[in-house]
Order: C-alpha cells, then sequence, then structure tokens
C-alpha cells in the first residue's frame, strides 16, 4: 500500500503587485503554518520518503519549512508542471517514483489539489492554504496510479485545528 500527503501551499503575500504569482513568497501566517505542518508529520510519524513540490516560490517556501521541521534529510524535487496544475499533473508526476518509496508528500495548489483529493477519494473536502491531507491507496507500484484508482481519507489537517 502506498500514501500520498497532499498539502497545499501556505498562506502567501500579495503586497508587492510587480510579482508575478509565481514569485509570491509566503506571508506571516505562512511561515507560521508550513512548520507547524512539518512538526506534525513528524508526530504523526508521516515522514515522508519524498517530497514533490510545484516551484512556485509559496510553494518552495512551503516545502522546505515542512522538510526542516519534520526531520526530512532527502532532497526536494521540484516540478514546474505542479504550478497551476489539475489533478492529473500531480498523479503524473507519482509514475515516475521508485516503488521502494512509500509515502509522498505532494506540494501544490487549489483548485488541482482539492480535485485530486476529491479524484482519489471520492469526496469532497476543503483544502485552505496549508491544510494536509493523507490518503491511503491500495496499489503496489506508483505506475498505478491514475484517475480510477480510489483511495482512502486516513486524516486531514487544517492550520486552525492545531494547537
Amino acid at each position: 500500500m502506498k500514501s500520498i500527503l497532499v498539502l497545499r501551499h501556505a498562506k502567501s503575500s500579495r503586497k508587492d503587485p510587480d510579482l508575478t504569482d509565481h514569485d509570491r513568497p509566503l506571508n506571516k501566517r505562512g511561515k507560521r503554518d508550513a512548520p507547524r505542518m512539518g512538526r506534525l508529520l513528524k508526530k504523526e510519524h508521516l515522514v515522508p520518503d519524498i517530497i514533490i513540490s510545484s516551484t512556485a516560490m509559496r510553494a518552495r517556501a512551503t516545502a522546505e519549512a515542512v522538510a526542516k521541521a519534520s526531520g526530512y534529510k532527502r532532497d526536494i524535487t521540484f516540478n514546474r508542471s505542479l504550478y497551476a496544475a489539475g489533478p492529473q499533473a500531480y498523479i503524473d508526476s507519482l509514475h515516475d517514483l521508485s516503488d521502494d518509496y512509500v509515502r509522498v508528500l505532494i506540494i501544490g495548489h487549489n483548485p488541482g489539489l482539492e480535485e485530486l483529493v476529491e479524484m482519489l477519494t471520492g469526496e469532497i473536502y476543503l483544502m485552505p492554504t496549508c491544510s494536509l491531507a493523507h490518503v491511503k491507496l491500495r496499489v503496489g507500484k506508483w505506475l498505478e496510479s491514475d484517475y480510477k484508482i480510489k483511495g482512502q481519507l486516513a486524516e486531514i489537517w487544517r492550520p486552525r485545528d492545531l494547537t
């Protein structure tokens, strides 16, 4: 069995109108929430085997903060195709992974991430910034992951629910 941790990037800043959407940094709340999710991963014994993130500045910063706070020691894979992507791009990013990876953390954007969780579970879940969903899949190989595969939501965490 494989599992996917689906994390929406932390809250970003819109203060600088000259920045492109891709280059927006985290705001104060985002800088607070991302490490909290990393600590949650560590506490729940869900530190991923690999982290795959959108290349957007806010997703990169979220990935780096989560990795540091969780104790994740490997490289983070940054994938441009996950920026402003639909659910299929996230599924496609799994296909080339080594089957040695059991737990994958994917960091990206809405509405694609909410659509991904819905596609995998058959249920609709709202994912405000820095929300984390843990989906268990009944597949032995990442290549078996596609839009037809149904998983089970193990848990969903939102920053406001953490103490």
